[in-house]
């Protein structure tokens, strides 16, 4: 259920696999996380499922009812590793996204388009890769996919990775996107980095950006969640296929 009329809620967060700082593995703190969220739709990433082994991402999507999608960037063995999109917004279409180069992890994003309380949301969630030049080449790649396509609200979200605030993926970012509050998100018990983004255009429909820093999240992870709330356009949805 949305919020409050015309806005919804949208979140991300890196889970780290559900590690937490201590090292432990428990699911039961990154749930415990994504219910103080309360947010209509979640980008997470460092997210894994399948055979052998804890199924995260089934995990996370009961435990909220959670309509969901995996984007998963690596498999082994029967078992996926990657980015996941949570939502109580219906899917109206999908699209899986390789941003990977040679001789580095594999990288990619999810492209939705949400049915938020009858609004047209286009949601990009992603995870970029460690260094610089592999950052360049999938800025590149997401700012080329958003386009200059106007017909609905588009929001970007995800770990960037990005350390360097006047490198030139972030010149990119704010040029297609307009500036975002950035608050540290990483380490999460003594934040020091934004590494975690909410872009959204255009950038008027954007209410707020905020950390997610409570006990629970400082313990459940290595980065805190970035939650934003956004307006949402009041076009009606329509039928919209990539």
């Amino acid at each position: 259920m949305l919020r409050a009329p015309g806005e919804i809620t949208l979140a991300s967060y890196n889970i780290h696999l559900g590690i937490g700082k201590d090292g432990a593995f428990s699911p039961e703190r990154i749930a415990g996380v994504l219910a103080e969220l309360e947010a209509d739709v979640i980008a997470l990433q460092e997210v894994e499922s399948g055979a052998g082994g804890f199924d995260m991402f089934g995990y996370l999507r009961d435990s909220g009812n959670f309509a969901a999608v995996s984007g998963p960037t690596l498999q082994r063995a029967g078992r996926e590793y990657g980015n996941a999109l949570l939502t109580r917004c219906p899917v109206l279409d999908v699209r899986r996204i390789d941003l990977s180069m040679p001789r580095r992890e594999p990288r990619g994003a999810l492209d939705a388009v949400l049915d938020c309380g009858g609004h047209v949301v286009r949601v990009v969630c992603t995870h970029l890769g460690l260094q610089p030049a592999e950052r360049r080449h999938q800025i590149r790649n997401l700012l080329r996919l958003v386009g200059d396509d106007a017909t609905m609200p588009a929001v970007l979200m995800g770990d960037i990775n990005e350390w360097f605030l006047w490198g030139r993926p972030l010149r990119w970012l704010h040029r297609t996107f307009g500036r975002a509050r950035a608050p540290r998100t990483f380490p999460a018990r003594f934040p020091l980095f934004a590494l975690d983004r909410i872009w959204v255009r255009p950038s008027h429909l954007l209410r707020s950006v905020a950390v997610h820093s409570t006990p629970l999240a400082r313990a459940a992870s290595d980065h805190l969640p970035l939650i934003a709330r956004i307006a949402t356009d009041r076009r009606k949805t329509r039928a919209l296929h990539f």
